[in-house]
């Protein structure tokens, strides 16, 4: 059993909680490029229950700083865009990305203030749509050569959308390979070929069997952790018959990112991102190895459950996540319709803004949350002792931290594990870019 005390030291991330240390020593998406308009590309951010602002200056350079002035606490999100970088409406002040002060327009003739200021600015970057930022203290890691940051624009799309409860536990979601047998269970299964873009509604993998199917008939799974240099890799057996059984490969990307199959030639790698202790985001970019990805189909079916500018879902805790019992008898497992990602937002969030640990009982299927934990809690104490953490990265580690390989398939039984890793090479082998090898 878990204590409320450790429960906090895993959930907290503001500034100075052993939690919050850790998590700032990596890369965190911060925002789409999407929410950079071309009119105006400036939007307040909000991360581990720090205030940003975020801005791309006129020469395309992209800028993170504290939201609040130097001058006087005036919110910089308001700011104009102009001159080389962004300045305050309240008195003109003008910060460049890097956070120097070009100029303050109100003092007088030869004022020399402006050198003498500097606002607070952070690192940031653009990977496959999203805007990473780094606001540790330290040098940041190297980016892996991870294959949502290898593929080509073209075969990558990326989108976020808001949880109203810890980033923990909606992280923890992602890392049960078991709830999807009930949790996203349709009674019915549809047809495979209207399935682009949405995740377990088409065929496995070397199949013509629908995944719905797998996950309804064979609620069960052997589920199977390893550890591995950028985290954890879980594999979930499911046998159908003597000859055939279903493979899912998934992987936990350290601190707090996991890469799954979404469909035969697409995965999506998923990171959940604190705003403060009770609400984050998720980011995913998807990456497909077979045709380009249609950017406006994936964004026009997820602008039906998410509503912008916060990407926020339109069926939540307050209307009770659009549920209908006479659905939940005939159509689906929960009756909160056919987006999974209502699903899982219902799971996480009925567990309370902050999830209380220590009334859980963890079973078998439990295993993967309880290796990502131990992973969790030691990177915690490393961190409070000054010592380097898992994926805390330089540039030649980086180039050697490829895939993760991330299957759903259907292979031979006696075979299974050979299947999944020769599936992965076919399709890299066959992919229209050169994806690295995993």
């Amino acid at each position: 059993m878990m204590s409320s005390q450790q429960n906090e030291t895993i959930t907290r991330v503001g500034k100075g909680t052993p939690a919050g240390q850790l998590l700032r020593r990596y890369w965190q998406p911060v925002a789409l490029v999407d929410e950079l308009p071309a009119e105006r590309p400036v939007k307040a951010v909000r991360l581990m229950g720090q205030d940003f602002v975020v801005f791309r200056d006129e020469q395309g350079r992209y800028g993170m700083l504290d939201r609040d002035c130097p001058h006087r606490g005036a919110d910089l999100a308001a700011g104009r865009l102009e001159d080389g970088g962004l300045r305050c409406a309240f008195h003109g002040w003008l910060f460049d990305a890097s956070g120097r002060c070009l100029s303050t327009p109100g003092e007088p003739v030869g004022s020399t203030l402006c050198n003498k200021v500097r606002q607070s600015a952070y690192p940031i970057v653009e990977k496959a749509g999203i805007l990473f930022g780094y606001i540790g203290k330290d040098a940041p890691p190297a980016f892996p050569n991870f294959d949502c940051f290898a593929a080509p624009d073209a075969y990558t799309f990326a989108f976020k959308g808001l949880f109203e409860c810890n980033w923990l536990q909606a992280l923890e979601v992602g890392i049960d390979p078991a709830h999807a047998s009930f949790l996203h269970r349709f009674f019915e299964d549809e047809d495979v070929s209207e399935s682009y873009g949405k995740q377990f509604r088409g065929a496995s993998a070397d199949s013509n069997m629908p995944i719905t199917r797998v996950l309804r008939e064979f609620e069960s799974p052997e589920i199977l952790v390893s550890p591995a240099d950028y985290g954890l890799r879980l594999i979930a057996k499911r046998p159908l018959d003597e000859a055939h059984t279903h493979v899912r490969v998934t992987n936990v990307v350290f601190p707090q990112a996991f890469v799954i199959p979404m469909s035969s030639e697409m995965t999506i790698t998923q990171w959940h991102v604190p705003v403060d202790d009770e609400n984050c985001y998720w980011y995913a970019i998807f990456t497909s190895f077979g045709a380009p990805t249609d950017k406006a189909q994936m964004r026009e079916q997820r602008l039906e459950l998410y509503e912008l500018p916060d990407y926020t879902s339109r069926k939540n805790k307050r209307n009770n996540y659009g549920f209908d019992p006479r659905e939940q008898l005939s159509e689906t497992y929960t009756g909160m319709g056919f987006d999974i990602n209502v699903h899982d937002q219902w799971a996480v969030e009925s567990q309370g803004a902050i999830q209380d640990r220590t009334r859980e009982h963890l079973g078998t299927t439990d295993k993967g949350i309880i290796a990502y934990r131990r992973l969790l809690v030691d990177a915690i104490e490393k961190t409070q002792a000054g010592e380097p953490t898992l994926m805390l990265i330089d540039e030649q580690q980086a180039a050697h931290l490829t895939g993760p390989a991330s299957i759903d398939g259907i292979g031979p039984a006696d075979r299974w594990d050979e299947y999944w890793k020769e599936s992965d090479v076919k399709r890299r082998v066959n992919a229209p870019w050169p994806a690295p090898k995993a």
